[in-house]
């Protein structure tokens, strides 16, 4: 196994062959799973820290709920969610910090005030985003979405609205299955494929660029399960994965359990994410997936 790495904020990620944990900040009022509950700075900040105590080797910030019918919120407000979250975390700690965001002027303003990567899930829908990404060293997260509007067109509010409104109505690929890409998994690939060759010909590194398949976004139930058992033919794709699926639908789909029931789910994906070489996963019980990550390795390690 050739063994690389890439490099976010003051970290150095070997990949594969490890699983990192990526903890996850929501300082919104409606996320699916836990909105309102770090939307006050100093909680927030205390969360993260002790997601790091916990084992997070990343923590993701979100200013933007992105869940089914949410409240969109202007770049400003986004802003003023995060930025001072990222600065207070800075005072303690230098862990790696990504934002979820897909505003360009976002994504530029976070990256000054400390963060070190941006988590996109528009799959590169704005230009701006690449130019912000052509003025900094910060790692970009490219997310498989097709309810994003197309690369080439610029995101501004009505298309952000014309994405959102698309989104909302659950518009997924199942469209695909008229088509020869049939199979949802070479769909996904041959996209992350084409927008991470926009990057690379934009000037960005490759060791700049992670790759998610985007579950929960734009799939039906049994397109999002396919996603999950086949995520080590994106790890194959040659770039680290990060794979988030945390609490989400695709665990109520099988288990039929709400939103705050799904860890052992959750640890269930977690698990074929380290058997398939995936290098990060996006969780937001951190304690118990960093646990589980390292029993799991160890035993993996002494076969």
């Amino acid at each position: 196994m050739n063994i690389t790495e890439i490099t976010i904020g003051k970290r150095k990620f070997e990949y594969p062959g490890h699983c990192y944990v990526c903890g996850i900040l929501n300082v919104t009022p409606d996320s699916f799973s836990d909105g309102g509950n770090y939307s006050d700075v100093d909680r927030a900040v205390m969360h993260a820290l002790e997601m790091e105590r916990d084992g997070a080797a990343l923590i993701d910030i979100g200013g933007e709920s992105t869940r089914p019918g949410y409240t969109p919120v202007s770049a400003e407000d986004e802003m003023e969610r995060v930025i001072p979250v990222i600065r207070k975390i800075r005072e303690h700690s230098d862990i790696p910090i990504s934002v979820d965001t897909y505003k360009p002027s976002v994504a530029k303003e976070v990256i000054s005030a400390g963060a070190d990567m941006i988590n996109d899930i528009s799959f590169l829908a704005d230009p701006g985003m690449t130019e912000v990404l052509k003025e900094t060293d910060c790692v970009y997260c490219l997310m498989h979405n097709d309810s994003a509007p197309d690369a080439g067109r610029a995101f501004n509010d009505r298309d952000g609205e014309k994405y959102r409104i698309n989104r909302d109505k659950g518009g997924t690929i199942g469209d695909i299955t008229d088509s020869a890409e049939a199979d949802i998994t070479k769909h996904i690939i041959n996209g992350l494929s084409a927008k991470a060759e926009l990057l690379l010909d934009a000037g960005i590194k490759h060791e700049r660029i992670i790759l998610d398949p985007g579950v929960g976004f734009a799939k039906d139930a049994a397109q999002n399960l396919k996603t999950v058992a086949d995520v080590k033919r994106f790890g194959e794709m040659g770039y680290p994965v990060l794979l988030g699926a945390s609490r989400k639908s695709v665990i109520g789909d099988v288990l039929g359990l709400p939103v705050k029931e799904r860890l052992e789910g959750t640890l269930a994906i977690t698990a074929h994410a380290v058997v398939s070489n995936i290098s990060f996963v996006r969780v937001h019980d951190v304690k118990e997936n960093v646990r589980f990550i390292k029993m799991l390795e160890a035993v993996r390690g002494a076969m």
